[in-house]
């Protein structure tokens, strides 16, 4: 190990927030280290999780026809032999863009790469492990954006054959005829309906009762019957207690005793800080009960020159928040009077089909917190967008104030849903009520639509009749 070398800040991990926060530090002038130990950049975002993920659901519905059913008079069916090869095609190319167009933002910010695992000294100090030698990094400020990891129960064998995890179900080298995905969270839900779409018995397991259930539950109702209409079974109220290798290909054992053979078996439920190696105790630090890095509010842990963003920090664990979080942390560390906070109202995206998007209140939230609400409906099944994409089984959901008629919350699920929810957001954060919806134009024939007709039918739940749409 040779001299020191010192940086303003380093990052671990180069993430959504280890790269977004390094740019942040370099465009102010900043000497700025990364540090990735994986072969790629991008972490689960860009390699296992959301870009794969995403991409394949596109794939998914491509393959299928499934957007083309019932359109044209004609019913589409899988397109016969269908490979992984066919099907990964596009995810890898998708990728393969995003890794390059990371390298190239580190390289025009002036961004030091190190390929190696990082592990603490010190509060300031980090040793490095790369494949030829190891450095010994100084950081002013250090940020940990090591992202996360699947939870692997002790009493499930992985084999990655059989029985995989989020992170290495795409190195399966066929597509199953059947597949048990355990876990009704996001990413259980998104990959069992691009399976289901590909034509895959899939059958969904999970120890609550419901899907998704942060989400308000006319939207995850609406999920679980669409989803079922397509052909997904659901085991709710049950949780593996162990598998087995069968002639099928895995068993699974229910705690309560029930049985399911299939062919494949995907765990998607929970994740944890992926810490591993960095030798956190040696800068005094320490995971929380959850699994995760405790921060403030600035995204500082508890040692004051040491800071955490993305998915390492828990919930919500967004790409999106995660970039976010990475230039705040950086902005503060550094007294920079830029980016102060991360929204206080933030979109969340459900690449499941159909998608799922939502902001703000649920009625189930307001019933908690006793806030006097409306609410207010639009169907796809009554636009003509909707009907010319094929979509009628969509819903724009709008949440009021009973009193001032103040948006509170937009849930929607459909068509472009993780897109048409900003309209929603921006009329959310400034503060509006719905009554911007009904004076906006919208261009027709168009899924916004929805938001105006939404709106019209909140103020006739309001006035207890329904106002004729004008």
């Amino acid at each position: 190990m040779g001299s020191t070398e010192s940086f303003d800040l380093i990052v671990i991990g180069c993430g959504p927030a280890g790269e977004k926060a390094g740019a942040q530090a370099a465009y102010f002038g900043k000497s700025v280290a990364v540090i990735e130990r994986a072969q790629h950049m991008g972490g689960s975002c860009i390699n296992t999780g959301t870009v794969p993920s995403k991409t394949l659901r596109e794939s998914a519905l491509y393959f299928s026809g499934l957007r083309q059913r019932g359109l044209y008079g004609i019913d589409y069916s899988l397109k016969e032999n269908l490979t992984v090869h066919d099907f990964m095609h596009h995810e890898r190319e998708v990728v393969e863009m995003e890794r390059r167009r990371i390298l190239k933002n580190l390289a025009l910010h002036k961004i030091e790469l190190i390929h190696g695992q990082a592990s603490f000294e010190d509060c300031h100090t980090l040793a490095v492990a790369a494949a030829d030698r190891t450095r010994r990094l100084k950081g002013e400020v250090i940020l940990i954006a090591t992202g996360s990891k699947p939870h692997r129960p002790a009493e499930i064998a992985f084999d990655n054959v059989r029985t995989f995890d989020s992170d290495t179900f795409l190195q399966m080298d066929r597509i199953p005829k059947s597949l048990a995905v355990i876990g009704g969270g996001v990413i259980g839900c998104e990959y069992a309906s691009i399976f289901m779409a590909l034509g895959v018995n899939v059958t969904l397991v999970d120890g609550r009762d419901r899907l998704l259930p942060f989400l308000d539950n006319e939207i995850s109702n609406r999920l679980r019957d669409r989803l079922a209409a397509l052909g997904m079974h659901f085991w709710f109220n049950e949780r593996p207690a162990k598998t087995e290798n069968s002639a099928v290909g895995v068993r699974l054992i229910m705690k309560s005793g029930k049985v399911l053979e299939t062919e494949a078996a995907l765990f998607a439920a929970g994740r944890r800080a992926a810490v591993d190696g960095l030798a956190l105790e040696k800068a005094g630090l320490a995971l929380n009960d959850r699994g995760y890095l405790p921060v403030n509010e600035n995204y500082r842990t508890t040692v004051s020159n040491i800071y955490a963003a993305g998915d390492v920090i828990g919930f919500p664990a967004l790409a999106s928040t995660s970039m976010e979080q990475g230039r705040v942390a950086v902005c503060h560390a550094f007294g920079l009077k830029y980016k102060q906070r991360v929204a206080s109202l933030l979109p969340m995206g459900i690449y499941t089909i159909p998608e799922i998007s939502a902001a703000g209140e649920t009625e189930e939230s307001c019933k908690e917190r006793k806030i006097d609400y409306v609410v207010g409906r639009a169907l796809y099944e009554n636009n003509a967008r909707g009907h010319i994409t094929g979509d009628t089984a969509g819903m724009l959901k709008l949440i009021f104030a009973r009193a001032d008629k103040k948006l509170l919350g937009v849930s929607m699920i459909g068509e472009n849903a993780t897109e048409l929810i900003h309209i929603g957001l921006t009329v959310l954060d400034k503060g509006f009520s719905i009554d911007e919806f009904i004076e906006q134009v919208f261009n027709y024939p168009t899924l916004s639509e929805t938001y105006k007709y939404a709106a019209y039918d909140g103020l006739g739940n309001l006035a207890g009749h329904k106002l004729r749409e004008g």
